[in-house]
């Protein structure tokens, strides 16, 4: 591994598993100190063991759509690590899955709180505490948010927002604060155990690539997002979709 992230520290939301911890992962093994959040404590102190202990992470558990925990995180990111200069914005909930139509009301309140509002929150209290550096937002957006698809149309809708929230603060916000995305197809997960689970050689087929994706390939194209290798990239999607999207399928 390189060393593109020595002295920088970043803030991983959704960390404790998944994508989120892979995310961390890469980044620590590239020379970052990260701050991972979540629910519940019990498994943020796993992943902080995970990353090397109290001197590479620090977990602050919390929901990631409540103002007071974001204010949390950065205080005590700096208290702990000096400043943050790299925020991932990777939480996110499907609460439902089936006809969009028949999605309940609150339920669909709740996703665009969680998956859009709370990034915008994320993302805003960051470019505060940069008071004039620079820093670099990462959020991981879906393919769904690209297209139509069937089963988890109002997820899709809320990272579309994502896509199209990621241009815009990307246009508003240069050039102090570079954003981009990526936007995963089906990752072997827990998250999106649903989609593959019982039939994954079926669903593998679609993808030219011949396999499901892995958290990993999703932190590396992260770490490449959030290093100076991209310091001439933002306001863009980067899609890491093991090729589905070439055939037309979500």
């Amino acid at each position: 591994m390189t060393d593109r992230f020595h002295g920088r520290v970043a803030v991983v939301t959704g960390a404790s598993r998944g994508i989120g911890l892979a995310i961390a992962k890469r980044l620590v093994s590239e020379g970052a100190r990260v701050v991972v959040t979540g629910r519940r404590q019990e498994a943020l102190d796993n992943a902080v063991q995970a990353l090397g202990g109290p001197s590479s992470a620090l977990a602050v558990p919390g929901h990631a759509d409540d103002p007071t925990h974001q204010q949390d995180v950065y205080e005590r990111a700096a208290a702990s690590f000096g400043r943050v200069d790299v925020l991932v914005n990777n939480t996110g909930i499907n609460p439902y899955a089936g006809p969009t139509m028949e999605t309940g009301l609150e339920a669909a309140r709740k996703l665009f709180e969680v998956n859009v509002l709370a990034l915008l929150g994320w993302t805003r209290l960051f470019s505060e505490q940069l008071a004039g550096g620079a820093g670099v937002a990462v959020n991981v957006a879906s393919v769904a948010g690209l297209r139509p698809t069937n089963g988890i149309g109002v997820y899709g809708a809320s990272k579309a927002a994502v896509i199209a929230l990621t241009s815009q603060l990307a246009a508003e916000y240069s050039p102090g604060l570079r954003v981009n995305a990526v936007a995963p197809a089906v990752v072997r997960t827990k998250f999106a155990g649903p989609l593959f689970e019982g039939r994954e050689e079926a669903v593998a087929a679609a993808y030219p690539a011949g396999r499901l994706g892995e958290p990993e390939d999703i932190a590396g194209a992260v770490a490449f997002l959030a290093s100076d290798d991209a310091a001439w990239v933002t306001g863009q999607t980067l899609v890491v979709d093991g090729g589905l999207t070439l055939n037309g399928g979500v």
